[in-house]
């Protein structure tokens, strides 16, 4: 009899756990929500569920305005838009929800940044772009930190900076790896190129069809004081900007240069030495290259915040003999409302005192499209001839 009510007791429980996973296999048997869909014609299909919103946008990079989201009549919880095709670029995008910046949760693809975090999604162009991960090649990257006495508001006062040394990089080399320092925007991290930009992609295929020397890559931290970026937007103090600016060039010129010299293969003369940099990286680069042109013989600026530059006395007292850079290049997208008219400016003003200045306008905002675009084109011009 014990055994008998045993057997019932649990076939009764059998029957109950049985009865609730049935209840539950259509939630299991759900898919997860594809946020992100990009389609073969370029066009991508956003989505995302909301029950309690109200109004939903997605913020993607390159369009002039958001994208309103309609809501779907088959789940009110569900928020979709489609996107016109798209030219193949990698595009950062967020969701505005009523007001409130979301990231998708349904995309592990993050932007590293400290004040603007957002996903992306890559459209694929029908030929290899030059950011992809292709089989070719590949260099390496490394991390470097130290001690900083120049950079104010680090904690424990570590600053750090990423190098990229290129596929089949010889320490022991007779003749040094020509360098490039290349300077990331307000708001970025020293990853910022690495992580964002694909500019270690861009290398490796660059230098895998022979349209770039071998060269290092050095990628540093951008700020001299780190209120510049967490303490506000100082954009309108001018004080404040060649504060920032001031600390970094001591930090690049003291502390960063002398340390990748003395670890890696790489050239200590000027024309072995190239920088550039994006938007507030620009404003460092051309400062830097053009005031330490002892230093620098390549220097350029992508959309770079170019006021400063144009307001600086010392760039102002430039010749074409006093600087003799063997390149000179400056860009900018012709949709970046925030900088095209302080590079004009800076470009005419330039020209005007002899400098032989390569002006770039190509069509674009204030985004990475650009940057990735900037650097592809710019990376094959360092270390040869004059343009």
């Amino acid at each position: 009899m014990a055994r008998m009510n045993l057997r019932r007791a649990f076939l009764g429980f059998a029957a109950i756990v049985l009865t609730a996973a049935g209840s539950c296999l259509p939630a299991l048997s759900q898919q997860p929500l594809n946020s992100h869909e990009v389609h073969p014609d370029g066009s991508i299909t956003f989505r995302f569920k909301d029950l309690g919103a109200t109004r939903v946008q997605v913020q993607l990079d390159g369009a002039p305005a958001p994208l309103a989201m309609e809501k779907s009549k088959d789940d009110p919880s569900l928020w979709v838009a489609v996107t016109p095709p798209l030219a193949p670029a990698i595009y950062g995008y967020s969701f505005d929800v009523d007001g409130q910046t979301r990231l998708d949760p349904m995309n592990h693809r993050l932007t590293p940044n400290l004040l603007f975090r957002s996903n992306s999604v890559k459209v694929p162009g029908k030929t290899p772009q030059t950011w992809d991960a292709l089989d070719v090649p590949h260099g390496a990257l490394h991390h470097h930190f130290y001690t900083t006495r120049v950079v104010l508001g680090l904690a424990e006062n570590q600053s750090d900076y990423f190098v990229y040394t290129p596929p089949g990089y010889d320490a022991r080399r007779a003749k040094p790896y020509p360098v490039l320092y290349l300077l990331h925007g307000w708001s970025d991290l020293a990853n910022g190129w690495s992580e964002v930009g694909e500019a270690n992609f861009i290398l490796d295929n660059l230098i895998a069809q022979g349209k770039a020397e071998p060269m290092v890559v050095v990628m540093p931290l951008g700020y001299g004081d780190m209120k510049f970026v967490l303490g506000g937007d100082h954009w309108g103090d001018p004080n404040a900007i060649n504060h920032n600016v001031d600390l970094f060039t001591q930090a690049l010129l003291a502390e960063v240069m002398p340390r990748v010299e003395s670890a890696y293969r790489v050239a200590t003369d000027r024309d072995g030495r190239a920088i550039t940099g994006l938007s507030m990286g620009g404003l460092e680069s051309l400062t830097v290259g053009l005031t330490h042109a002892g230093q620098f013989a390549w220097v350029g600026g992508f959309s770079s915040a170019a006021a400063p530059v144009s307001a600086n006395p010392a760039v102002a007292a430039l010749t074409a003999k006093s600087v003799d850079l063997r390149l000179l290049w400056i860009a900018c997208g012709t949709e970046d409302g925030l900088t095209i008219a302080p590079n004009r400016e800076l470009v005419a003003k330039l020209k005007a005192q002899g400098l032989p200045v390569t002006a770039i306008e190509t069509p674009g905002m204030h985004d990475w499209m650009v940057w990735r675009d900037n650097l592809t084109n710019f990376v094959p011009l360092l270390f040869k001839g004059k343009p």
